[in-house]
């Protein structure tokens, strides 16, 4: 009993013992399966884009986004005439400087306007560039779910890459991102 006391005599000291265990190797042939689940030929992709079919209402939906504005964009393709709603308002109406309708526009143009009928567009946040850049987006998106065989035009026009570029935060000790405060020498 005085080998587990410390040099003092106080209190006892645990011993451990480690124990090593030999690691078991399991050969092929024993290992449990994985049961897989698959269609033949299917990629994840292709899962995807089959749950995102279009609707019951016969529209296809998307979703587009730009700096802080989100679109919410329905499709529709069973009419004659093409019409654009941003908001429950006309396009050319939401958006009156002609570059930002040229940019809604952009992707019906670039597949053929004859194959589309009905947009509806529902935006919020952001300012006119980012807004109407996301209904670009919803539509090309949408576009998509009607019609796979769009994706290499949509795709060399750069319709369907997300913008990532967003404002860059304010740093404290400056007046704004990266602009510091004036200098003076007295």
């Amino acid at each position: 009993m005085t080998d587990l006391k410390d040099n003092k005599g106080k209190k006892p000291v645990a011993v451990k013992k480690t124990v090593i265990k030999r690691a078991t190797t399991v050969k092929a042939s024993e290992a449990p399966k994985k049961i897989v689940a698959k269609k033949s030929g299917t990629t994840r992709s292709v899962i995807r884009r089959e749950a995102k079919e279009k609707r019951p209402d016969g529209y296809c939906f998307a979703v587009g986004r730009r700096k802080r504005a989100i679109s919410k964009t329905k499709l529709w393709t069973d009419g004659k005439k093409l019409e654009i709603t941003v908001n429950g308002r006309d396009f050319k109406e939401y958006f009156p400087v002609f570059d930002l309708q040229e940019a809604v526009l952009a992707p019906l143009r670039t597949v053929g306007l004859d194959s589309v009928s009905k947009v509806e567009a529902q935006v919020e946040g952001g300012g006119m560039r980012g807004q109407a850049e996301a209904v670009r987006l919803g539509i090309s998106r949408a576009l998509l779910v009607f019609n796979a065989d769009f994706r290499t035009s949509l795709k060399v026009e750069g319709f369907l890459t997300r913008d990532p570029r967003e404002k860059e935060r304010k740093k404290y000790g400056l007046k704004k991102a990266r602009r510091s405060p004036q200098w003076s020498k007295r």
